[in-house]
Protein backbone atom coordinates (compact mmCIF):
# COMPACT_ATOMS: atom_id res chain seq x y z
CA UNK A 1 0.00 0.00 0.00
CA UNK A 2 2.78 2.36 0.85
CA UNK A 3 4.43 1.56 -2.42
CA UNK A 4 1.25 2.39 -4.33
CA UNK A 5 0.94 5.67 -2.49
CA UNK A 6 4.51 6.51 -3.18
CA UNK A 7 4.06 5.63 -6.87
CA UNK A 8 0.96 7.78 -7.07
CA UNK A 9 2.76 10.69 -5.41
CA UNK A 10 5.63 10.27 -7.83
CA UNK A 11 3.31 10.37 -10.83
CA UNK A 12 1.57 13.47 -9.45
CA UNK A 13 4.93 15.11 -8.87
CA UNK A 14 6.07 14.36 -12.40
CA UNK A 15 2.80 15.66 -13.87
CA UNK A 16 3.01 18.78 -11.73
CA UNK A 17 6.61 19.33 -12.76
CA UNK A 18 5.70 18.94 -16.41
CA UNK A 19 2.77 21.31 -16.09
CA UNK A 20 4.84 24.17 -14.68
CA UNK A 21 6.88 26.24 -17.16
CA UNK A 22 8.72 29.56 -17.13
CA UNK A 23 8.43 32.37 -19.75
CA UNK A 24 11.70 34.42 -19.96
CA UNK A 25 11.65 38.21 -19.94
CA UNK A 26 11.23 39.79 -23.36
CA UNK A 27 9.17 36.86 -24.63
CA UNK A 28 5.56 35.71 -24.61
CA UNK A 29 4.25 32.17 -24.39
CA UNK A 30 1.97 30.70 -27.05
CA UNK A 31 0.30 27.33 -26.71
CA UNK A 32 -0.58 24.45 -29.00
CA UNK A 33 -3.15 21.86 -28.06
CA UNK A 34 -3.46 18.87 -30.32
CA UNK A 35 -1.42 20.77 -32.91
CA UNK A 36 -3.83 23.74 -32.96
CA UNK A 37 -2.62 27.19 -31.96
CA UNK A 38 -4.52 28.62 -29.01
CA UNK A 39 -5.35 32.33 -28.86
CA UNK A 40 -4.05 32.87 -25.35
CA UNK A 41 -0.71 34.54 -24.54
CA UNK A 42 1.21 34.45 -21.31
CA UNK A 43 3.59 37.07 -19.94
CA UNK A 44 7.05 36.38 -18.52
CA UNK A 45 7.02 34.33 -15.30
CA UNK A 46 5.78 30.92 -14.10
CA UNK A 47 2.67 29.37 -15.64
CA UNK A 48 0.79 26.06 -15.55
CA UNK A 49 -0.47 23.99 -18.47
CA UNK A 50 -1.86 20.53 -19.07
CA UNK A 51 1.13 18.27 -19.79
CA UNK A 52 1.11 15.93 -22.78
CA UNK A 53 -1.93 17.76 -24.18
CA UNK A 54 -0.54 21.29 -24.42
CA UNK A 55 2.86 22.48 -25.57
CA UNK A 56 4.35 25.95 -25.14
CA UNK A 57 6.57 28.01 -27.50
CA UNK A 58 8.48 31.20 -26.72
CA UNK A 59 8.26 34.17 -29.06
CA UNK A 60 10.57 37.18 -28.58
CA UNK A 61 8.85 40.59 -28.54
CA UNK A 62 11.93 42.80 -28.04
CA UNK A 63 14.54 43.94 -30.55
CA UNK A 64 16.35 41.02 -32.09
CA UNK A 65 18.96 40.70 -34.83
CA UNK A 66 18.65 38.07 -37.53
CA UNK A 67 21.86 37.31 -39.41
CA UNK A 68 21.60 36.10 -42.99
CA UNK A 69 24.95 34.66 -44.08
CA UNK A 70 26.68 33.76 -47.35
CA UNK A 71 24.22 35.28 -49.83
CA UNK A 72 25.18 34.66 -53.48
CA UNK A 73 24.59 37.51 -55.87
CA UNK A 74 25.02 37.69 -59.63
CA UNK A 75 25.59 41.15 -61.12
CA UNK A 76 24.18 42.35 -64.42
CA UNK A 77 27.58 41.71 -66.01
CA UNK A 78 27.57 38.04 -64.97
CA UNK A 79 30.08 38.26 -62.11
CA UNK A 80 29.20 36.12 -59.07
CA UNK A 81 29.84 37.76 -55.71
CA UNK A 82 28.90 36.81 -52.15
CA UNK A 83 27.64 38.88 -49.24
CA UNK A 84 29.20 37.35 -46.17
CA UNK A 85 26.55 38.63 -43.78
CA UNK A 86 23.42 40.78 -43.72
CA UNK A 87 22.05 41.75 -40.29
CA UNK A 88 18.37 42.65 -39.94
CA UNK A 89 17.31 44.29 -36.66
CA UNK A 90 13.56 43.79 -36.14
CA UNK A 91 10.88 43.81 -33.47
CA UNK A 92 7.53 42.01 -33.25
CA UNK A 93 4.59 43.66 -31.54
CA UNK A 94 2.86 41.59 -28.84
CA UNK A 95 -0.58 42.13 -30.39
CA UNK A 96 0.56 40.66 -33.72
CA UNK A 97 2.17 37.49 -32.34
CA UNK A 98 -0.83 35.16 -32.75
CA UNK A 99 -1.63 36.21 -36.31
CA UNK A 100 1.98 36.07 -37.54
CA UNK A 101 2.69 32.70 -35.87
CA UNK A 102 -0.56 31.27 -37.25
CA UNK A 103 0.39 32.38 -40.80
CA UNK A 104 4.16 31.82 -40.73
CA UNK A 105 4.78 29.56 -37.68
CA UNK A 106 7.09 30.30 -34.79
CA UNK A 107 9.97 30.54 -37.22
CA UNK A 108 8.31 33.42 -39.07
CA UNK A 109 11.65 35.18 -39.53
CA UNK A 110 12.87 32.47 -41.90
CA UNK A 111 10.08 33.18 -44.33
CA UNK A 112 9.63 36.91 -43.82
CA UNK A 113 13.27 37.95 -43.32
CA UNK A 114 15.80 35.31 -44.37
CA UNK A 115 14.12 34.32 -47.62
CA UNK A 116 13.19 37.93 -48.44
CA UNK A 117 16.79 39.06 -47.90
CA UNK A 118 18.07 36.47 -50.37
CA UNK A 119 15.45 37.51 -52.88
CA UNK A 120 15.97 41.28 -52.56
CA UNK A 121 19.77 41.04 -52.66
CA UNK A 122 19.62 39.02 -55.87
CA UNK A 123 17.10 41.47 -57.35
CA UNK A 124 19.38 44.37 -56.54
CA UNK A 125 22.49 42.72 -58.00
CA UNK A 126 20.76 41.60 -61.17
CA UNK A 127 20.04 45.16 -62.31
CA UNK A 128 23.41 46.70 -61.33
CA UNK A 129 26.99 46.25 -62.43
CA UNK A 130 29.82 45.08 -60.21
CA UNK A 131 31.15 48.64 -60.01
CA UNK A 132 27.79 49.89 -58.78
CA UNK A 133 27.26 47.07 -56.27
CA UNK A 134 30.80 47.06 -54.93
CA UNK A 135 31.60 50.79 -55.05
CA UNK A 136 29.06 53.29 -56.30
CA UNK A 137 25.78 52.10 -54.76
CA UNK A 138 27.05 50.03 -51.85
CA UNK A 139 26.19 52.72 -49.30
CA UNK A 140 22.55 52.70 -50.45
CA UNK A 141 21.98 48.92 -50.21
CA UNK A 142 21.10 49.11 -46.50
CA UNK A 143 18.34 51.65 -47.02
CA UNK A 144 17.10 49.85 -50.12
CA UNK A 145 16.73 46.51 -48.31
CA UNK A 146 15.11 48.09 -45.27
CA UNK A 147 12.60 50.01 -47.36
CA UNK A 148 11.74 47.02 -49.55
CA UNK A 149 11.37 44.59 -46.62
CA UNK A 150 9.18 46.97 -44.64
CA UNK A 151 6.90 47.62 -47.61
CA UNK A 152 6.31 43.85 -47.99
CA UNK A 153 5.86 43.32 -44.25
CA UNK A 154 3.23 46.05 -44.04
CA UNK A 155 1.14 43.86 -46.36
CA UNK A 156 2.14 40.32 -45.36
CA UNK A 157 2.81 40.67 -41.63
CA UNK A 158 1.56 43.90 -40.03
CA UNK A 159 3.14 44.31 -36.61
CA UNK A 160 6.64 43.20 -37.60
CA UNK A 161 8.93 46.20 -38.01
CA UNK A 162 12.44 46.49 -39.45
CA UNK A 163 14.61 48.80 -37.39
CA UNK A 164 17.78 48.68 -39.50
CA UNK A 165 19.69 46.60 -42.03
CA UNK A 166 23.48 46.27 -42.07
CA UNK A 167 25.23 44.80 -45.12
CA UNK A 168 28.89 43.76 -45.13
CA UNK A 169 31.18 44.34 -48.09
CA UNK A 170 30.65 41.59 -50.68
CA UNK A 171 33.37 39.11 -51.62
CA UNK A 172 34.48 39.42 -55.22
CA UNK A 173 36.91 37.35 -57.33
CA UNK A 174 40.54 37.79 -56.31
CA UNK A 175 41.72 39.11 -59.66
CA UNK A 176 38.99 41.73 -59.70
CA UNK A 177 39.70 42.63 -56.08
CA UNK A 178 43.39 43.23 -56.88
CA UNK A 179 42.35 45.44 -59.80
CA UNK A 180 40.15 47.42 -57.47
CA UNK A 181 42.98 47.71 -54.96
CA UNK A 182 45.31 48.93 -57.69
CA UNK A 183 42.69 51.36 -58.89
CA UNK A 184 42.10 52.53 -55.32
CA UNK A 185 45.83 53.07 -54.84
CA UNK A 186 46.04 55.05 -58.05
CA UNK A 187 42.99 57.03 -57.06
CA UNK A 188 44.55 57.69 -53.65
CA UNK A 189 47.80 58.77 -55.29
CA UNK A 190 45.88 60.98 -57.66
CA UNK A 191 44.01 62.53 -54.75
CA UNK A 192 47.29 63.11 -52.94
CA UNK A 193 48.82 64.70 -56.04
CA UNK A 194 45.72 66.79 -56.59
CA UNK A 195 45.67 67.85 -52.96
CA UNK A 196 49.36 68.80 -53.14
CA UNK A 197 48.75 70.74 -56.33
CA UNK A 198 45.85 72.53 -54.69
CA UNK A 199 48.07 73.36 -51.72
CA UNK A 200 50.76 74.74 -54.02
CA UNK A 201 48.17 76.72 -55.97
CA UNK A 202 46.65 77.97 -52.76
CA UNK A 203 50.06 79.06 -51.47
CA UNK A 204 50.80 80.80 -54.77
CA UNK A 205 47.40 82.45 -54.65
CA UNK A 206 48.07 83.49 -51.06
CA UNK A 207 51.44 84.99 -52.04
CA UNK A 208 49.85 86.78 -54.97
CA UNK A 209 47.10 88.17 -52.79
CA UNK A 210 49.64 89.19 -50.17
CA UNK A 211 51.66 91.03 -52.86
CA UNK A 212 48.51 92.66 -54.20
CA UNK A 213 47.48 93.71 -50.71
CA UNK A 214 50.95 95.11 -50.01
CA UNK A 215 50.96 96.99 -53.33
CA UNK A 216 47.49 98.32 -52.66
CA UNK A 217 48.58 99.41 -49.20
CA UNK A 218 51.62 101.25 -50.60
CA UNK A 219 49.48 102.79 -53.32
CA UNK A 220 46.93 103.94 -50.76
CA UNK A 221 49.68 105.37 -48.55
CA UNK A 222 51.20 107.20 -51.54
CA UNK A 223 47.76 108.44 -52.54
CA UNK A 224 47.09 109.68 -49.02
CA UNK A 225 50.48 111.43 -48.89
CA UNK A 226 49.87 112.97 -52.33
CA UNK A 227 46.43 114.13 -51.26
CA UNK A 228 47.97 115.56 -48.09
CA UNK A 229 50.50 117.51 -50.17
CA UNK A 230 47.77 118.70 -52.49
CA UNK A 231 45.67 119.76 -49.53
CA UNK A 232 48.72 121.48 -48.01
CA UNK A 233 49.44 123.38 -51.22
CA UNK A 234 45.78 124.21 -51.60
CA UNK A 235 45.72 125.46 -48.01
CA UNK A 236 48.82 127.58 -48.61
CA UNK A 237 47.30 128.94 -51.82
CA UNK A 238 44.08 129.71 -50.02
CA UNK A 239 45.95 131.40 -47.19
CA UNK A 240 47.91 133.51 -49.73
CA UNK A 241 44.69 134.40 -51.53
CA UNK A 242 43.10 135.37 -48.23
CA UNK A 243 46.15 137.47 -47.26
CA UNK A 244 46.12 139.10 -50.72
CA UNK A 245 42.43 139.78 -50.40
CA UNK A 246 43.00 141.19 -46.92
CA UNK A 247 45.88 143.40 -48.21
CA UNK A 248 43.81 144.49 -51.19
CA UNK A 249 40.87 145.21 -48.95
CA UNK A 250 43.16 147.15 -46.59
CA UNK A 251 44.71 149.16 -49.42
CA UNK A 252 41.31 149.71 -50.94
CA UNK A 253 40.01 150.84 -47.57
CA UNK A 254 42.98 153.21 -47.20
CA UNK A 255 42.50 154.50 -50.73
CA UNK A 256 38.79 154.91 -50.13
CA UNK A 257 39.56 156.65 -46.86
CA UNK A 258 42.10 158.96 -48.51
CA UNK A 259 39.71 159.63 -51.37
CA UNK A 260 36.92 160.26 -48.92
CA UNK A 261 39.22 162.53 -46.93
CA UNK A 262 40.30 164.39 -50.06
CA UNK A 263 36.73 164.66 -51.28
CA UNK A 264 35.62 165.77 -47.88
CA UNK A 265 38.43 168.35 -47.64
CA UNK A 266 37.71 169.52 -51.17
CA UNK A 267 34.05 169.77 -50.39
CA UNK A 268 34.89 171.46 -47.13
CA UNK A 269 37.28 173.87 -48.86
CA UNK A 270 34.71 174.51 -51.55
CA UNK A 271 32.17 175.32 -48.91
CA UNK A 272 34.73 177.51 -47.13
CA UNK A 273 35.29 179.70 -50.24
CA UNK A 274 32.98 182.40 -48.97
CA UNK A 275 33.78 186.10 -48.81
CA UNK A 276 33.80 186.01 -45.05
CA UNK A 277 36.15 183.03 -44.87
CA UNK A 278 38.47 184.50 -47.48
CA UNK A 279 38.54 187.71 -45.56
CA UNK A 280 39.27 185.82 -42.31
CA UNK A 281 42.04 183.88 -43.99
CA UNK A 282 43.49 187.07 -45.34
CA UNK A 283 43.49 188.62 -41.90
CA UNK A 284 45.14 185.56 -40.42
CA UNK A 285 47.78 185.53 -43.12
CA UNK A 286 48.48 189.22 -42.68
CA UNK A 287 48.64 188.74 -38.92
CA UNK A 288 51.30 186.06 -39.30
CA UNK A 289 53.28 187.97 -41.93
CA UNK A 290 56.50 189.48 -40.52
CA UNK A 291 56.79 192.03 -43.33
CA UNK A 292 55.87 195.69 -42.76
CA UNK A 293 54.18 197.51 -45.54
CA UNK A 294 54.10 201.29 -45.86
CA UNK A 295 52.23 203.48 -48.26
CA UNK A 296 49.04 205.21 -49.08
CA UNK A 297 47.45 202.23 -50.73
CA UNK A 298 47.58 199.92 -47.72
CA UNK A 299 44.09 200.75 -46.38
CA UNK A 300 42.58 199.95 -49.77
CA UNK A 301 43.56 196.29 -49.34
CA UNK A 302 40.51 195.67 -47.19
CA UNK A 303 37.98 197.40 -49.43
CA UNK A 304 37.13 194.67 -52.00
CA UNK A 305 37.62 190.95 -51.70
CA UNK A 306 37.47 190.39 -55.40
CA UNK A 307 40.42 192.77 -55.97
CA UNK A 308 42.57 191.13 -53.32
CA UNK A 309 45.29 190.04 -55.66
CA UNK A 310 45.50 193.37 -57.41
CA UNK A 311 45.64 195.18 -54.10
CA UNK A 312 48.36 192.88 -52.92
CA UNK A 313 50.42 193.59 -56.02
CA UNK A 314 49.91 197.33 -55.67
CA UNK A 315 50.87 197.18 -52.02
CA UNK A 316 54.01 195.33 -52.83
CA UNK A 317 54.84 197.95 -55.50
CA UNK A 318 54.26 200.83 -53.11
CA UNK A 319 56.39 199.23 -50.47
CA UNK A 320 59.20 198.79 -52.93
CA UNK A 321 58.96 202.41 -53.92
CA UNK A 322 59.05 203.58 -50.37
CA UNK A 323 61.95 201.38 -49.45
CA UNK A 324 63.99 202.42 -52.51
CA UNK A 325 66.61 205.23 -51.86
Amino acid sequence: MVVKWLAALGVVAVIFALSIHQIPEGHVGIYYRGGALLTSLTAPGYHVMAPFLTTVKFVQTTLQTDQVKNIPCGTSGGTMIYFDKVEVVNILRREAVIDIVRNYTVHYDRTLIFDKIHHEVNQFCSVHTLQEVYIDLFSSIDDHLKRTLQNDLNILAPGLYISSVRVTKPKIPETIRRNYETMEQEKTQYMITTAHQQVVEKEAETDRRRAVIEAEKLAQVAKIQYEQKILGKASEKRIAEIEAEMHLARERSLADANKYKSDTEAESNKRKLTPEFLQLSMYQALAQNTKVYFGDSIPNIFTNNQETLNIKKKSEGDVKKQVAP
